[in-house]
């Protein structure tokens, strides 16, 4: 039986998979984020914690890492050749050797679409849109937050949302529900108290939570036509059929129907459809082509094994 190891290095958590020659899940593993860019350690640190991820993994199915036939990662913030270069010079130095490494935009097409061609756009911690066309060309648009005018992730909403109560609140213009949303569930109701709420988004172990909150409260507003929300979602949708018909006309997709797999939290595990669907709306009518957008179920490390095994 042949083994082989899928990594999918986030932000926020890896997820690390041992799966079969079938592509059966053997063991699975999960750690803290392993994207560098967020890392006091940089790339080094990434490595670390990819290695120790990889070893657990290997330790629970009772395997060395020679048993392994191959390893796939797909690593949010390798972005550029020296970064692939230094990560595989660091993870050598522990052990991890013949790795084929990407930017974790890429595996989501391979989990959404198997083999062929197609688009991901993922909307996470952070923002990437990625493809791979009919002749094999791989390209990444987007990850440079404001530099590359990322769009649609959950910081950026959530900064959307914040600001558009501040906009109420402090300068006395458009009301929206997102503030009397945030007023019920956060107690947030004048400049003090909204100001105080930044003290808790830096705090590390409650600012998840009430950011979470700001996205879950603008996406309740945007379903219930909050004029506010609704121009956001305007703009995120905008953004998103940029990247994404940057794709369609800069590479060479040759196939009747496009694929496009949307990923991450935003696509996946929020009622993000009043978005989404003007998204797609938009694509179609710049284009003028036949797509099929595909929310991806699976989780994205499923892609590794998916396009090791593809020959």
């Amino acid at each position: 039986m042949k083994y082989y190891i899928g990594v999918d290095g986030g932000g926020t958590k890896t997820a690390f998979a041992l799966f079969d020659e079938n592509k059966n899940i053997v063991a699975q593993n999960e750690t803290e984020g392993s994207n560098h860019e967020n890392l006091e350690g940089a790339i080094p640190q990434a490595a670390g914690i990819i290695a120790n991820g990889i070893n657990g993994l290997l330790e629970k199915a009772n395997l060395k890492f020679q048993d392994v036939s191959g390893v796939l990662m797909g690593l949010a913030g390798i972005d550029h050749p020296y970064q692939h270069d230094e990560m595989q010079v660091e993870l050598g130095k522990l052990g991890i050797i013949g790795c084929r490494i990407y930017n974790d935009g890429f595996i989501v097409i391979k989990a959404g679409v198997g083999a062929g061609a197609g688009i991901g756009y993922n909307c996470g911690t952070g923002t990437c849109c990625n493809c791979i066309d009919n002749d094999g060309n791989m390209c990444q648009i987007g990850g440079f937050d404001v530099l590359s005018g990322d769009k649609g992730n959950g910081h950026w909403v959530g900064s959307q949302a914040f600001r558009i109560m501040y906009d109420e609140i402090c300068l006395g213009k458009n009301k929206s529900q997102i503030t009397a949303l945030m007023e019920e569930k956060a107690g947030i109701k004048d400049k003090d108290t909204l100001l105080g709420s930044l003290a808790v988004l830096e705090n590390e172990e409650k600012g998840e939570a009430f950011l979470r909150m700001l996205i879950v409260s603008f996406f309740e507003a945007a379903n219930n036509d909050d004029e506010e929300a609704l121009k956001v979602i305007e703009e995120m949708a905008q953004r998103g059929a940029d990247f994404i018909c940057g794709h369609i006309n800069k590479m060479n997709f040759t196939d009747e129907v496009i694929n496009i797999v949307l990923s991450g939290s935003i696509h996946t595990k929020l009622p993000s459809y009043k978005y989404t669907d003007r998204m797609a709306q938009l694509v179609t009518e710049r284009t003028g082509k036949k797509l099929n957008f595909i929310k991806l179920t699976c989780a994205p490390v499923v892609g590794c094994v998916n396009w090791l095994l593809e020959d």
